[in-house]
């Protein structure tokens, strides 16, 4: 039934969905910004019998301490180095695994699959004993190297199925074109269907780029020095036994969050066509 201006009335159940959607937004949005609360509070306050979000005696200090008087800047260049490198071979990695795993059938193959399925079964803190007496052995402690070579074994399966299931949805006809057209079978992946995959190649790399970015139990059992500290080993750090720095540890937590936006702002069209076109077919 139609109101003025031909606008459909609102049913009793859309009413119901637009509650739950504004709960669960005020639900997520309120703890952001009583971190910012937080870091607008002079004297590292914690708690405040003010429910105003902006407090009276607001202050930017937290946010010059963080930036100029605290080793930000090289716990943002670790991490984007970090994160970036492991985005990259993740993407190469999934990318071709995903393409041999959906067009070929060889010996092992459901296994592999299977394999790959069961490694998200465990969380990482059941691995970190033996990550560390393996890196151990391979000298790989306290090493970028070390770091990226975890990440990148922990998301590789999540990306290596994305990919796969993403190939499944594209036909054949078009690499068989360009094998007719004289294109050999890796011209026809990079030229034809790479660009193609680019919405499952999008999630790859923020799916890589965010478990890196912000993790941090693998990373603090692999790191100890503190001028390879990623920025939350670093934000950890703030916290000290007696006294924690609170206004400077959640204007740092902010500034954290803010690569992660920009990053799933620029990729958003590509995310929502490659979610819902990747589980098409399995």
């Amino acid at each position: 039934m139609s109101g003025f201006g031909g606008r459909k009335k609102l049913g009793t159940g859309d009413l119901l969905a637009y509650a739950i959607l504004v709960t669960f937004a005020v639900a997520a949005v309120y703890p952001v910004l009583q971190i910012f609360s937080i870091s607008l509070r002079p004297g590292d306050r914690l708690y405040s019998t003010s429910l105003a979000i902006i407090p009276q005696d607001a202050t930017f200090k937290a946010y010059h301490t963080i930036l100029f008087d605290r080793p930000f800047g090289l716990w943002l260049r670790n991490s984007l180095l970090l994160s970036a490198s492991v985005t990259l071979v993740s993407i190469a990695l999934a990318s071709t695994a995903g393409y041999a795993f959906s067009r070929y059938r060889f010996r092992g193959h459901r296994e592999g699959m299977y394999s790959f399925l069961m490694t998200q079964m465990f969380p990482a803190t059941m691995l970190l004993l033996p990550l560390y007496v393996l890196f151990r052995q391979l000298q790989l402690l306290d090493s970028f190297i070390g770091l990226g070579v975890a990440y990148v074994a922990t998301s590789l399966p999540f990306c290596v199925w994305t990919m796969k299931g993403y190939y499944d949805t594209l036909p054949r006809d078009l690499e068989e074109a360009a094998l007719l057209d004289g294109m050999n079978p890796w011209g026809a992946f990079m030229v034809v269907v790479l660009p193609l995959a680019a919405p499952a190649l999008a999630i790859t790399a923020l799916f890589s780029f965010m478990a890196s970015w912000s993790e941090f139990i693998v990373a603090r059992v692999i790191l100890s020095r503190p001028n390879l500290f990623t920025l939350p080993l670093g934000l950890a750090s703030l916290a000290g036994t007696f006294q924690t720095e609170w206004a400077n540890y959640a204007a740092g937590s902010l500034l954290v969050c803010l690569p992660v936006v920009v990053l799933f702002i620029a990729l958003n069209r590509l995310l929502i066509s490659g979610l819902t076109l990747g589980g098409v077919k399995g």
